[in-house]
């Protein structure tokens, strides 16, 4: 699917964004693995969450809605039954990687599969660490690429020293460690979001944090809980970025998730001069949320340091577009994770802000964009990567003459509505 961009002067108005969706994730799977009725409002239509929902379902788990409350009755840890059929997850890496360490702990064989993109992504990562929890997992490639075979049974716990920060291989390691019989550690080099440990402990497990390392005791049942889903801190990103470069923009933000851990990118860009205003804060239940008032503000270049990437991951792509309207020189260092993303994300949006007319230069890991006064429009295409997709969206709107986007289709992975969003709040 293409579609047309035309730029624009300004953005106004209040809007809400849709349920995190990593914290969906978590709590679709906390509910199906709980004793009970666990209540989940606010989860987000998005392709991903859907295919979480599938997965249980397709072992047992019934989840249904009401008005907007997914209501999901969980059977316990020890509850899921064999799936007739592999697991499919699309395209979603959370599903595939998380759902293997919950697989773990069961007592039959299953196989987790996805379409061709998710088929090319690194599984090694979570392999490795789960073959050393005794568990018999799988892959293509010398363990390396989906479809992953899990044949669940005994876990034993382990200390496991991660060499890079992520929190989808933290997730697995804990989800299996909740089948141990003793305490499963991971340390990383620098902390994760924290989305996995906050949920855990919500709903009952005895998670233990002490700076750069996690640790849970396994055997612990999980008690069904209410919880609502905050907007998504990413999903709100691209309209930060859109009216922080819009002159006479004005928007407020409901509701949004200000995980510490997830937040990094209201840091960056306030460090590059953007001017956000939190206001309205929510206590954790389990996750901390606030409004975001953005209004207009001239920005500049910064350096984005390898510690700061956790926390700003699946925002680098908008920050790019932040970076290409900053004056003088954005230097990221460190942001090889982009390439392994749903598309090699450096590569994407590289392609896209050249041909809008930026100096965006890569030199191994590392990002270097010089900031232009502004961009023109171009024929642009998505990758099939959603957050490609939405960042050069905000690129087209600030451009000099129109654009089009190639595969806009992929929002539907996590902002389905983004374009009609779009349209509302655009003056």
């Amino acid at each position: 699917m293409k579609i047309k961009i035309m730029p624009i002067k300004k953005l106004r108005g209040e809007m809400t964004v849709p349920g995190d969706k990593s914290i969906a994730h978590r709590a679709l799977m906390m509910g199906s693995l709980a004793v009970g009725s666990t209540k989940i409002k606010g989860l987000p239509m998005s392709d991903d969450c859907n295919y979480t929902a599938k997965a249980f379902r397709d072992m047992g788990i019934k989840i249904r809605k009401e008005l907007d409350v997914t209501i999901v009755e969980g059977k316990g840890l020890h509850g899921l039954k064999k799936p007739d059929n592999p697991l499919y997850v699309g395209n979603s890496g959370t599903s595939m990687r998380i759902l293997a360490g919950i697989l773990a702990g069961q007592d039959f064989e299953s196989t987790l599969t996805g379409d061709a993109g998710i088929s090319a992504r690194p599984m090694k990562r979570i392999v490795e660490p789960l073959n050393m929890m005794g568990v018999k997992i799988s892959a293509q490639c010398g363990g390396e690429y989906p479809p992953l075979t899990i044949v669940g049974g005994k876990v034993r716990p382990i200390t496991y020293k991660n060499s890079i920060a992520s929190a989808q291989i933290k997730s697995a390691i804990l989800f299996a460690g909740l089948y141990s019989k003793g305490i499963t550690k991971v340390i990383e080099p620098v902390r994760s979001r924290d989305h996995t440990e906050r949920m855990l402990k919500y709903f009952g497990a005895k998670v233990k944090v002490s700076g750069k390392s996690v640790s849970i005791r396994g055997g612990s049942e999980l008690k069904a809980r209410a919880l609502e889903i905050p907007g998504d801190i990413s999903s709100a990103s691209f309209f930060i970025v859109a009216a922080t470069v819009l002159k006479g923009s004005r928007i407020k933000i409901r509701n949004v998730s200000i995980n510490p851990t997830r937040a990094g990118i209201l840091k960056v860009l306030s460090k590059m001069g953007a001017d956000i205003k939190i206001i309205n804060k929510k206590k954790p239940s389990p996750e901390p949320s606030a409004d975001l008032i953005v209004k207009y503000s001239k920005t500049h270049g910064i350096t984005i340091t390898k510690d700061m990437i956790p926390s700003v991951i699946d925002e680098l792509p908008v920050i790019f577009v932040l970076a290409s309207l900053s004056e003088g020189r954005t230097i990221v260092e460190g942001a090889g994770e982009l390439r392994v993303k749903e598309t090699d994300r450096i590569a994407s949006m590289q392609n896209g802000l050249k041909g809008m007319g930026v100096d965006f230069r890569v030199k191994g890991d590392n990002v270097v964009i010089e900031g232009s006064k502004s961009l023109k429009g171009a024929s642009l295409k998505s990758f099939g990567d959603h957050r490609t997709c939405m960042a050069l969206a905000v690129a087209a709107l600030t451009a000099k003459g129109d654009s089009e986007i190639e595969g806009a289709q992929s929002v539907s992975k996590s902002f389905p509505s983004f374009f009609d969003t779009s349209t509302v709040y655009l003056n």
